[in-house]
């Protein structure tokens, strides 16, 4: 299998992704790492685009959380209503 050193290689802007796709080039990139059949400076750059993808899928994570809903159930196990996941 061919890497795509142009995709790998570059720290270009991620903001775009959906969370799949940053997910799996961020699996490729550490598939390449971990074989360790690419030159250092290569990895310096992949390592740098998978910090990006990383905080990337955090941020998506991140507002993903801030969209669930706990659902509050009253006395008898009925739902009643919700409320925000980390509300108390």
């Amino acid at each position: 299998m061919t890497e795509n050193t142009e995709t790998l290689g570059s720290t270009g802007d991620v903001s775009g992704y959906s969370f799949e796709k940053a997910v799996a080039e961020l699996e490729s990139i550490v598939a390449r790492l971990e074989r360790g059949d690419v030159a250092l400076d290569e990895s310096i750059a992949i390592y740098e685009r998978g910090e990006a993808l990383k905080k990337h899928c955090e941020k998506l994570l991140t507002a993903a959380e801030n969209r669930i809903e706990k659902i509050r159930l009253d006395r008898s196990g009925k739902p009643q209503g919700a409320e925000p996941l980390d509300g108390e």
